[in-house]
């Protein structure tokens, strides 16, 4: 299976819209989106095209194929005009024989894990910055943010496929890094 990983839209329908036609064009079969999906949040400044009902319609119409994690900036009125559930705090996957702890990042994260054994990831958003740690205990990964990156770095997402994690620039689905697990 091929994933598509993206967090932290807040609402820009500029992005998202990005966001959609790189997921079609890298065919993959999901896509995971690590939560703040509709709200910019007090901390940050508006994103281009600040859009929230645009984004909801972008994403409701790749509902089927969404399975997300509640970032900080989302809510349960977000979840009552979205057609895919976006509530729950984390999603457990097995991936390349590994147990891969997907949440948002503002409560767990890299500096706060959850309980991880050795060799297990904490993939997380949040941050808005794109990460690749490999410490001794697990491994934390981010994909950064579609639509307000910080620490000068690119409007990103990653990608999984056949044990490779791949992050790409959101602009121009070029490759900048990436990890064998």
């Amino acid at each position: 299976m091929k994933l598509m990983i993206a967090s932290d839209i807040h609402g820009s329908a500029f992005f998202c819209r990005k966001m959609a036609e790189r997921f079609g064009e890298e065919g993959a079969d999901r896509l995971l989106l690590l939560g703040d999906l509709l709200y910019h949040g007090p901390r940050n400044d508006l994103p281009k095209e600040y859009e929230p009902k645009k984004v909801i319609e972008i994403l409701n119409g790749l509902g089927e194929k969404i399975f997300c994690v509640q970032g900080n900036c989302d809510s349960q009125v977000d979840q009552m005009v979205l057609n895919f559930p976006i509530c729950a705090e984390y999603a457990v996957l097995e991936l390349g024989g590994r147990l891969v702890y997907a949440t948002h990042g503002h409560v767990f994260n890299a500096l706060t894990p959850p309980p991880l054994c050795k060799g297990d990831i904490l993939l997380c958003g949040h941050t808005h910055v794109p990460a690749k740690d490999l410490g001794e205990k697990f491994s934390y990964l981010n994909p950064g943010s579609v639509s307000i990156p910080k620490e000068n770095s690119a409007h990103s997402y990653m990608l999984y496929e056949d044990g490779l994690f791949v992050w790409k620039n959101l602009l121009d689905g070029k490759a900048y890094d990436e990890l064998r697990i």
